[in-house]
């Protein structure tokens, strides 16, 4: 186990920001990650494991110790007719899983292609995209106390589940290093393109009964068509969530916006499209600097260079304050600020 002091984080976030670990470590087994909680005993550092770095935004160094994930595999632990259940190693990237679930007639996780980030931030984040959440797929969780270093797993029922939130991102928060996530994904396509973004591509292509290999091919053409890649352009995805709001909002905001989307939630709400707000707000291709807001998606803030994670933390206050003014509703950043 190697111990590196005052580590660049620069590479290990996709916003491209200079920050600085006190300590860091590159955990490539479960070992190594327990010789870390021994030796942290007398070090007594805050331990932060980091995956891809794509739902962060370091607005300074960081006084922590830094465990970056590398813990790699992937295990066929169930297989029937019907179903296949595999149990992921979390530092394995998450694009690259889907596309390896895909050549292997694995089907599910489709519409989840080209997330950024590794296969341990789904569960946290319960990451979806066009009509999929992940916890419909994860069968349990396997992490490490990072305290007494003792394993421990959770069931899907046990995570407290709900919209881009977990257990993992409340009660335990910044005291587990998840290492192992178990899916269940069907071995029958049964495609999801209930969203016009996907339905609208997959027509251009002159598909009338698409696989799930072509909903795959057309979330990451929307996707592409909408996001900068963070090697280009330092971003993170998706900045704010959707926020979800009483009737009474939409009906407000539909007195001046006959066309405001919105989307069915949990009974007397519903969800609205952030990046719409923030488009009609007029902050959709806003530039100061080096930080500004993606030209063509306005959910998107990104570091054009050598943009600092602090102006653009600011640049995301400003918007939620703004957004509240004028419509009269809270936007959640669902990017977590160090």
């Amino acid at each position: 186990m190697d111990i590196i002091r005052d580590y660049n984080l620069k590479q290990h976030n996709t916003f491209g920001v200079e920050a600085n670990a006190a300590l860091c470590t590159v955990i490539r087994s479960v070992n190594d990650l327990k010789e870390v909680i021994t030796e942290n005993r007398s070090i007594k550092k805050e331990l932060y494991p980091l995956g891809g770095g794509s739902n962060i935004l370091l607005t300074g160094d960081l006084d922590k110790w830094v465990l970056i994930n590398e813990l790699l595999g992937i295990e066929v632990v169930k297989e029937n007719g019907e179903v296949v259940v595999l149990e992921v190693s979390s530092g394995e990237n998450w694009h690259q899983f889907v596309v390896y679930c895909l050549e292997r007639g694995w089907y599910g996780l489709e519409n989840l292609s080209l997330i950024p980030g590794s296969v341990g931030a789904s569960p946290i984040q319960n990451i979806g995209a066009y009509g999929v959440e992940v916890k419909d797929f994860i069968e349990s969780v396997h992490y490490l106390d990072l305290v007494s270093g003792e394993e421990h797993h959770l069931e899907n029922d046990e995570m407290k589940f709900g919209y881009r939130n977990s257990i993992f991102k409340n009660e335990l928060k910044g005291t587990v290093f998840i290492t192992r996530v178990r899916f269940k994904l069907h071995k029958s396509p049964e495609v999801n393109i209930k969203y016009k973004a996907l339905i609208d591509e997959i027509e251009s292509r002159g598909i009338s009964n698409p696989s799930p290999k072509d909903v795959s091919d057309a979330v990451i053409a929307v996707r592409r068509s909408k996001l900068p890649d963070p090697l280009v352009i330092g971003n993170s995805g998706s900045f704010f969530k959707n926020p979800v709001v009483a009737k009474s909002v939409l009906e407000k905001i539909q007195n001046n916006y006959s066309d405001v989307p919105f989307y069915p939630a949990e009974e007397g709400s519903v969800k609205l499209a952030a990046g719409w707000l923030i488009e009609k707000a007029g902050w959709k291709g806003f530039r100061d600097g080096d930080i500004g807001v993606h030209e063509k998606q306005a959910l998107v803030l990104v570091n054009y260079g050598k943009g600092r994670g602090e102006d653009i933390k600011d640049l995301s206050s400003r918007i939620i304050s703004d957004i509240h003014e004028k419509f009269g509703v809270l936007l959640e950043r669902e990017v977590n600020i160090l």
